[in-house]
């Protein structure tokens, strides 16, 4: 299956459904693309209209459906209900998962995380500034909370020394919120698929946040943004700022595919991989998550996916 990110931004349109097609028109002109081919359909422009049966259809392919605000940055987003055959048993499973399991799950994802972001700053600056040394030093839970740590050397050390991370600030930041977004509804429509419900988190628990679970599980892969705004900076030193171009940008790195296992695999692909690792550990049937090693291999994740068919060879002896 092709998995497409369409942004409609740049001019207003009239957005309907026939055969199983998405159809866009605006002025004389009209294209079509298959409902299933569609993974996030983001809204950016006041001007769009749609119809129901756009939002009912991509919610049953699979989809996911992105608002955007008069900023052009995402305002909300619709996941499909169901999207597992056994939705409810594993949703069980994720609610009755115990503390000491939720904790050393979320010990995975900060110390991938972190370690990712050392090794980009290695990869782009040439040092790491102690971030793979501190990856090591994650105990469960974060208990000692080693990301915040990391947080506070690892943006000025990419972005410069006067760069603070702001979710409410514009520039560079607003790339960034874009860019998270979008990654966002990717890693939430592969807990979705795996009949995860995204809003029951690890970490996060904001009352105002229906995707808790999805912020937890993005985490190891919010460096494929950072460096996708790393390099449209580069290339735009003079016009920053979240237009059309940088928006083409973002998501085409987004769409890029990643040799893992000797395979070329979609950023899609890896997501739902480490979704069904998540829900093993819920099941207690594994221990590891299947963890990427972005932007720069797949040694991590192969370690981490071997480890966990161990485990599942050992538990069905």
């Amino acid at each position: 299956m092709t998995e497409r990110i369409l942004d409609i931004a740049e001019v207003p349109a009239r957005l309907s459904v026939r055969h199983e097609q998405l159809v866009i028109a605006h002025d004389d002109q009209e294209t079509t693309t298959p409902l299933e081919e569609v993974a996030a359909l983001i809204v950016s422009n006041p001007g769009v209209t749609y119809t129901q049966a756009v939002i009912v259809k991509l919610m049953e392919a699979g989809g996911v459906f992105i608002v955007c605000d008069g900023r052009h940055l995402p305002a909300g987003m619709m996941l499909p209900l169901e999207g597992h055959h056994v939705q409810t048993a594993r949703l069980r499973q994720q609610i009755e998962a115990s503390e000491p399991t939720r904790k050393q799950a979320w010990k995975q994802l900060v110390q991938a995380k972190v370690e990712a972001q050392g090794r980009l700053l290695e990869r782009v600056h040439g040092q790491d500034h102690g971030l793979v040394a501190m990856a090591g030093r994650v105990r469960s839970g974060d208990a000692d909370n080693v990301e915040a740590q990391a947080a506070r050397k690892y943006f000025p050390a990419l972005f410069g020394q006067e760069f603070q991370r702001n979710r409410d600030m514009t520039g560079t930041n607003a790339l960034l919120n874009y860019g998270y977004t979008v990654l966002r509804a990717i890693i939430a429509r592969a807990l979705v698929g795996a009949g995860l419900h995204p809003s029951i988190g690890l970490h996060h628990h904001n009352r105002y946040d229906p995707y808790c679970l999805a912020a937890d599980v993005m985490e190891p892969f919010r460096v494929l943004v950072d460096e996708a705004v790393l390099e449209y900076l580069r290339q735009n030193k003079d016009a920053v700022e979240l237009n059309p171009s940088a928006k083409r940008h973002l998501i085409t790195a987004l769409m890029r595919r990643y040799a893992i296992e000797d395979e070329d695999r979609s950023l899609f692909d890896i997501a739902a991989r480490t979704a069904v690792s998540l829900v093993r550990v819920f099941e207690g049937t594994g221990r590891s998550l299947a963890l990427p090693d972005f932007p720069w291999g797949g040694d991590s994740y192969h370690e981490a996916a071997k480890a966990q068919e161990d485990e599942e060879r050992q538990s069905s002896v």
